[in-house]
């Protein structure tokens, strides 16, 4: 007996795609109209015009709360003129039409529009006139202030009986805005292009047998009430269709990407009893946590397998990621492979090899000086000298090395090995596909892959971005792990604390501890702001990282428009030389223009307590590990993401001493960004703070675009709001692709997500 498909499809031919959603804008809608939607939105055909969703509704009759709005944001707004000047300059010619708009909301707020040589406004933005205004929300003297605005009249008393029904009925829709095409103009392309349209013929993407479970409504429909809502209740069912099709396609597409790896041969790598593997746990001085040894059973029977496992694991910083990913590269060296570990930067990479090579002692010191069972480390970088460098490729390519550990020098054509069984990526969001993949290809079969983040992501984040990938998580703490104590250090309203915060780092130097200073910039008159990554030293690296304005994991440093004077490394250096309070003490800097022998050093040198004071760019937030290191300075702290600082201050409290981080900022209560301060400061639970980082960012930001005209990743998804729906489409994509993997029953699936899957959106997917 047959068993029937898990999802019907309605019988009859197949479904040919719509044709006209392919075609040029320009055909349906006029070459100007398409000529600017293009400049202006990026958007050239009539499919990707179509799924230019509004991103909120204004019912009629009601006005937007000015007290609402966001500084900075380009807003559209319907208001009520109440009032209204209009002046000559006095230094210059021209005049200034000052226009004063008012909501019904009864807060008092007010918001002053100011036009420059506005004739045509002066005349039609008269007091009672009510009109959509969309523009950059700024401030000017406490008061919120629009300038030069975009505007549209909107018809009021002076309509029909008929016509002021259906206006009062139908909201208006608020499309994503630029600074030179406000959201009406979107409208009025729409407007001009669904007549034009056979909506009932465009193939429905949703299997029939989900379209019903989900109670969707139908396509034709949606597409009508998603532009033009016939009331305020029509729009929310519209947009649920299209968030659950567009998880649908997101995921059917990441399920095939999961199926195809599941079906590509590797190189079974089973443990070997009485290997080095065992000889490593035997003198391991503590005990597994329970995650470390879950996830280690898990991945050991991965990596025993026939097919390449392609595993994220994230967890707090300390977690003991590193000890998991030992164990099972030395899983692999037992089978008679070889391991890759991937690093992105020379920092990194050499405290990496120096970890592991005290956490394997004699059994990472070769077979000639380890024994029988002992393997050998190897470090390759850019910018390692010439000798030392052939022989590390030598010892790659001739499998004397079990583990080679480096940075993009590793991806270089001249880098081979002997049997390349798994591949570490630590930090993936620092990497591109491209860089993963052209380590893989120098396997003889698909390696494994294991890939590290200790940037919490939350799980419908990391079900959606690293989609093609498990997730497993470490969430407890290895013993000895002491507790990071953060504070705020407000110098707007005490700025007598400056002084204390050096005073309260002497203390930590005299109690024989060491101190970290962050900054968010170098100095030195820089014209770069941001270090947007460290300098790696060998050509070609360094090109993908991502530095404090890394937008999907930490709010972008500076996105803002700030101008506020920054703290830059050479400065602070030179300031906490010349305090008495650290009078005697060693002071030295650390940051990515660095030559790589003196980034080593400087390392080496505080590693060693020969460094009381080390001043840096972000180059220390992740991998870094210096044990006596028990205080940390982040200097204007409100200029880094959330994730980020929670990753900085990950840097102390390593050794069994108390950890404390302070966050420095000269930022007035109130400001947006002290409240993300105060969420560091109230909790040390990295998966929270990811959490709450989402959502004081705006929508869209999440993979790394703006929701601005067509370039967002993500179209009407919130990886937070609808986290049960894109359970309930990840289920569903695993469901028809392992029925059908190449969707040819699917046909309309297939074209959703080949539209769907523009180049922008193909990068976050590839981020796996």
């Amino acid at each position: 007996m047959s068993s029937e498909p898990a999802f019907d499809q309605p019988p009859g031919p197949r479904p040919v795609p719509y044709s006209e959603l392919g075609r040029e804008l320009s055909r349906l809608v006029g070459a100007p109209s398409a000529k600017s939607v293009a400049k202006a939105l990026d958007i050239h055909t009539v499919g990707q015009m179509l799924h230019q969703f509004p991103r909120r509704y204004i019912p009629r009759g009601e006005l937007t709360q000015l007290n609402l709005l966001d500084l900075d944001d380009y807003a559209t707004i319907l208001a009520r003129v109440v009032a209204q000047n209009f002046r000559h300059m006095q230094t210059r010619k021209g005049s200034i039409t000052d226009v004063v708009i008012a909501d019904n909301s009864g807060s008092g707020t007010t918001m002053v529009v100011t036009f420059f040589n506005g004739f045509k406004p002066k005349n039609e933005l008269v007091p009672g006139v009510l009109a959509l205004f969309s523009g950059k929300v700024s401030s000017y003297k406490g008061n919120l202030v629009l300038t030069n605005p975009e505007y549209e009249l909107l018809p009021d008393d002076e309509l029909s009986e008929h016509e002021a029904e259906l206006v009062a009925v139908r909201p208006i829709p608020v499309y994503p805005a630029t600074a030179k095409f406000p959201s009406w103009k979107t409208r009025l392309v729409i407007e001009a292009l669904l007549p034009t349209l056979e909506l009932n013929r465009i193939p429905d993407p949703v299997p029939a047998a989900i379209a019903r479970r989900e109670r969707l409504m139908p396509l034709s429909e949606a597409y009508q009430e998603i532009h033009q809502p016939s009331t305020m209740d029509s729009w929310p069912r519209a947009r649920k269709r299209f968030r659950f099709q567009e998880a649908l396609a997101l995921q059917t597409s990441l399920a095939q990407k999961r199926h195809e790896a599941s079906q590509q041969d590797a190189t079974g790598r089973p443990s070997v009893q009485g290997g080095l593997l065992d000889a490593f746990d035997a003198q391991l001085p503590y005990t597994l946590t329970a995650g470390q040894a879950d996830i280690g059973g898990l991945i050991a029977a991965e990596v025993a397998g026939a097919h390449p496992m392609h595993r994220l694991l994230q967890g707090e910083v300390g977690s003991g990621k590193t000890v998991v990913a030992l164990r099972a590269m030395l899983q692999v060296i037992d089978a008679g492979g070889q391991a890759a570990f991937l690093a992105p930067t020379e920092v990194l990479a050499a405290q990496h090899l120096h970890s592991i090579q005290a956490l394997l002692g004699p059994l990472g010191e070769g077979r000639l000086l380890g024994g029988p069972l002992a393997t050998q480390l190897t470090l390759l970088t850019g910018s390692m000298p010439t000798a030392a460098r052939k022989k590390s490729l030598l010892a790659a390519a001739s499998g004397e090395a079990g583990i080679v550990i480096g940075t993009h020098a590793l991806l270089s054509d001249n880098v081979h090995f002997a049997d390349l069984g798994l591949i570490v990526v630590d930090e993936q969001h620092r990497f591109g596909v491209e860089q993963r993949d052209a380590l893989r290809a120098k396997a003889l079969k698909p390696p494994h892959l294991l890939v590290m983040t200790a940037t919490p992501i939350p799980r419908t984040v990391a079900m959606t971005v690293f989609g093609d990938l498990e997730v497993s998580e470490l969430t407890e703490l290895p013993a000895g792990r002491a507790p990071i104590k953060t504070h705020l250090a407000p110098l707007a309203e005490h700025p007598q604390w400056f002084n204390r915060v050096w005073e309260r780092s002497r203390e930590e130097i005299d109690r024989g501890h060491q101190v970290y200073v962050v900054c968010p910039k170098i100095g030195d008159g820089d014209e770069q702001m941001f270090e947007r990554g460290p300098s790696l030293g060998g050509p070609g690296e360094g090109s993908t990282l991502f530095g404090p304005d890394d937008a999907l994991f930490g709010e972008p440093a500076g996105a803002d428009g700030d101008t506020r004077p920054m703290a830059g490394v050479l400065d602070v250096v030179q300031m906490l030389r010349g305090l008495p309070v650290l009078e005697g003490k060693r002071i030295e800097p650390l940051h990515g223009r660095l030559d790589s022998a003196l980034k080593q050093g400087t390392m080496a040198e505080f590693a060693a307590g020969e460094i009381d004071v080390l001043v840096s760019t972000t180059v220390i937030e992740v991998g870094v590990d210096v044990h006596n290191a028990t205080l940390m300075v982040i200097m204007d702290a409100d200029r880094f993401g959330m994730s980020q600082l929670h990753q900085l201050r990950g840097r102390v409290g390593r050794g069994g001493h108390d950890g404390t981080c302070l966050l420095v900022t000269n930022l007035e209560p109130g400001h947006p960004s002290r409240k993300r301060l105060d969420a560091v400061a109230a909790t040390t639970d990295g998966f929270v703070l990811a959490r709450e980082d989402l959502e004081l960012r705006r929508e869209g930001d999440i993979l790394g675009a703006k929701q601005s005209g067509g370039s967002s990743g993500l179209r009407m998804l919130s990886v937070l709001r609808d986290e049960d729906l894109i359970d309930r489409a990840r289920d569903d994509a695993t469901a028809i692709v392992a029925e059908d993997p190449l969707l040819e029953r699917h046909p309309a699936l297939k074209l959703e997500i080949e539209m769907y899957l523009t180049e922008k959106n193909e990068a976050f997917l590839e981020r796996g």
